[in-house]
Parts: C-alpha cells; structure tokens; sequence
C-alpha cells in the first residue's frame, strides 16, 4: 500500500509540474532525468545571455574546500566582485538537499544570493545536467574543447545535447602500494612487477594471504575496493521500470569483503575513517590503497607527515582491473547573474594550458586537458617525489583510455554510500546475508519510495 501511494504521490507532482528525483520524499530535487524538465519553479534564463552587467557577489557551492584552494591560487578573480564559498558536506547527501533548496529558491532569492556555480561529482551528476536548474553553457561561450576527456564532457551534457558545465579533473584510479611492503611480500618493488602479480583478482587475493602471512593487511578498509566493483558495473542500480537491481559485480565485491574481514586481509573500518587513515603513517601495516590523482593528492596527508609519515614510498599500477572513481565538474546554475565569470572559470580550468600545467606540477592532479598530460607523460625528466620519482602522468594517460561513464543514476551516491555500511554487520558476523539484503531494501525504501524493490517486486 505505501508503495502504492509513493507512486500516486509521484504521479501528482509530475502533473502538478513540479519535477521531482524519483519519488523522493525527504529532499526537493531540481529535475528527474527519466521525464521532460517542466518545473515552474526552475529560474528564468532573462540572465545567461551574458549581456547584462555582471553580479557583485559570486556564489560557489561545493561538498570540500579541494577546488577551493585550487581557484584561489589560480585564479584572478575580476575587480569588484567577492566569491562566496557555500560548503556543506557530501555524507548523508547533505550536499545534495542544502544545493537543492538553493536552486528552488533561485528566482526568487537576492541578486547576492543567487547560485551562480556549483560543483557536482560522478555518483549524482545526471541529476543536475538533466534538469532545468543548470544552463546550457553554450550559451554563454563555453563549448566542449578537443582536449577535454570525452566522458568527461558526456556526463555533462544533456539527453538533449546540452552541455552544462565541464571537468577541471580526470580521474582514472589506480592501485596504490607502498614500495617497502611490496619489497617484503613479494620480492619487488617495481612497478611493471607488481602489476604482473596483482593483475586480476584471483592473483590479488592470493597476494593479500602472504601479506597476511608477512603480518600486513592487504587493504586497511573492507570498503577500500568497493570503487573497482562498482564502476565497471554492466547495468545500473534502477532499471527502467524503476526497480532495484544488483549487478553481478556488487556481489562480487561482497563476496571479497566477507572474506577478506573473515580472513583478517582487511580492517572492519569505513573508507575514510580515522582507522584506516592511521595505516598510511610510516609504521603503518597495509599494503595498498585505491584511487585516482586527487586521492592521494586530497586523502593521503598521513603519508606526507614529515615526522611520522612515508613520502616517497609508493607507487601505482593498474592492478586488478581499471577504473575511474569521482571527479568534480563546475555546472553553471541557471539565472545567475555572472555569466562571464562562469565561463572564464571554466575556460582557465580546463583549456588554459598554463593553469593545467600547475594542476599537475603543484598539485599533483590529472587534468582535463590530454595536450597538458601528455606533455608530462612524454617528459622523462618528470615525476611525482611522493611515489618515489614515478611517473604517475604517463601511467593515468594509459589508464584514461579505459574510462566508460554508464550506467548511472540520480540514486548512485547515497546507494554505493549505504551498501557497505549496512552489510558489515553481515560480514562480520552478526546477521545473515539475507538479513543485510533485507536491512538493505528497508533503507533504499525509506529514502526512495518510488523505487521498487525485490522483496516488494
């Protein structure tokens, strides 16, 4: 009956042409990508033109201060205008719910109030791209540049072919490993040589028992290899017909988890918790770590401590399988009042070379500019000093090529963010594997009751 009615009470905002995601009760959402963007509330475009003057006050919203330093050292604000941070964190999809308050408000809200810019990551972009909240960029002169990442320009553009915003960062992931622990578990630290013997999964887990065996874990969360799984799934988490699915890899991941906890491969600790940070220190006991460019650049501080900290003794692979976790992309909203400036941020973070250049040198990311990135990967004279003088640049190069932005939905962040929590409890022992199902399906219909889940199916 409450599915029923969850499904009645969609079908009344749809007609009372007010877009909401997929149900929701407990957020307003800005645009439902499986239907045409309506909402009547969504601002006036009177502004993008770009032929008014500009604002005084320009307006970002984002989930972490990481952009924020990278635009305050590279980018020369215009005379007269103050840039306003609007920060809340992304756990829980606070984010999300205090983003879309703002944006429903953007019409009506004081021209310093306005939304002028926000950031949106991988896991809900579809969410924002397909709605009316965000400005066809074209509009106001940003169009997608030849050396910009393809998905990185597909996740920002519309069914209807708009693009709305753009990437600053590519981010392929890759396997992080620390050198002196590799030397010990398996005789080698180099790159080419680790990568043959993590080189698929069944190899992993083999290498994850001698490390056990040499008394290291093989990751320091039971989360850690989550991101592998779930990007490279073959179909999305709702299908068409709104109903909840698993795909086979999700299992897979489960699977490891519990016997890698079972095992004692891993910790029974969260991917960015306290505990498992800990074990990036230099008297740390893991093996290896995952993520892309901006991981180790924005999560890793504890191996950079001078003092307790091992910089310089890591290095990167492929590992078992590519993939591609995060990224940030900068969407313009709709109505904001600094057209020019949004553009001219976009332009320096993505097709001014200089600027990308510093992303890479300073801050050791992966831009969104392949002319920048081959420069670097094709430079023998280049490498990061964290990973022991490696060339992290021409291995990112080579990972790019396997990114495949699919199968996403507006759902993805707060589903791949509750999954594992909830099934800890599963594998450490304490409820059955369909109790976690259970327990699983409980939260997916609190928060989206509109989806339809197997237990209801």
């Amino acid at each position: 009956m409450k599915k029923v009615l969850s499904i009645l009470l969609v079908l009344v905002m749809l007609v009372g042409v007010l877009a909401g995601c997929g149900g929701k009760k407990s957020e307003s959402t800005p645009g439902d990508p499986t239907s045409p963007s309506t909402d009547s509330s969504a601002p006036s475009d009177s502004s993008d033109k770009g032929t008014a003057e500009e604002g005084k006050v320009f307006n970002i919203y984002a989930w972490n201060e990481e952009f924020k330093g990278f635009f305050e050292k590279y980018y020369t604000v215009p005379e007269g205008i103050t840039v306003n941070w609007i920060i809340n964190p992304s756990d829980g999809g606070v984010y999300q719910e205090k983003l879309d308050q703002a944006l429903m408000a953007q019409d009506s809200a004081p021209a310093d109030e306005k939304v002028d810019m926000f950031l949106a990551e991988a896991d809900y972009i579809i969410k924002y791209v397909e709605s009316d909240f965000t400005l066809d960029v074209s509009t106001i002169g940003v169009t997608p540049a030849d050396t910009m990442y393809k998905y990185t320009v597909q996740a920002a553009t519309d069914s209807k072919g708009r693009m709305k915003g753009v990437s600053f960062q590519c981010c392929p992931a890759a396997l992080i490993y620390r050198r002196s622990i590799a030397k010990d578990v398996l005789g080698t630290d180099d790159p080419a040589k680790v990568q043959e013997a993590l080189s698929d999964w069944n190899k992993f887990n083999e290498v994850a028992a001698k490390a056990k065996e040499k008394g290291y874990y093989m990751t320091a969360s039971y989360v850690e290899t989550y991101r592998t799984f779930s990007n490279n799934v073959s179909m999305p988490w709702v299908d068409e017909n709104n109903k909840l699915q698993f795909d086979p890899l999700i299992e897979t991941w489960i699977d490891q988890a519990k016997e890698f906890l079972d095992k004692g491969y891993t910790l029974p600790a969260g991917v960015w918790d306290d505990e498992k940070n800990q074990q990036m220190f230099a008297d740390g006991k893991t093996m290896c770590f995952f993520g892309p460019a901006w991981y180790y650049n924005f999560c890793m501080g504890n191996a950079m401590d001078p003092e307790k900290g091992c910089f310089g003794d890591w290095a990167i692979i492929q590992g078992p399988q590519p993939y591609f976790w995060g990224g940030t992309w900068l969407l313009a909203a709709k109505g904001t009042d600094n057209p020019a400036m949004v553009k001219d941020i976009m332009d320096t973070f993505t097709i001014n070379e200089e600027v990308c250049s510093k992303l890479v040198e300073n801050e050791m990311q992966f831009s969104n500019n392949t002319k920048v990135n081959e420069k670097y990967a094709n430079d023998p004279n280049y490498g990061n000093d964290f990973l022991g003088g490696q060339n992290d640049t021409a291995v990112f190069v080579e990972l790019a090529k396997n990114i495949r932005f699919e199968h996403k939905t507006q759902y993805d962040q707060l589903l791949n963010e509750q999954l594992p929590g909830v099934f800890l409890d599963y594998f450490l022992g304490n409820i059955t594997r369909e109790q976690a199902y259970a327990n699983f399906y409980q939260y997916v219909n609190e928060k989206y009751p509109a989806i339809v889940t197997p237990d209801e199916a």
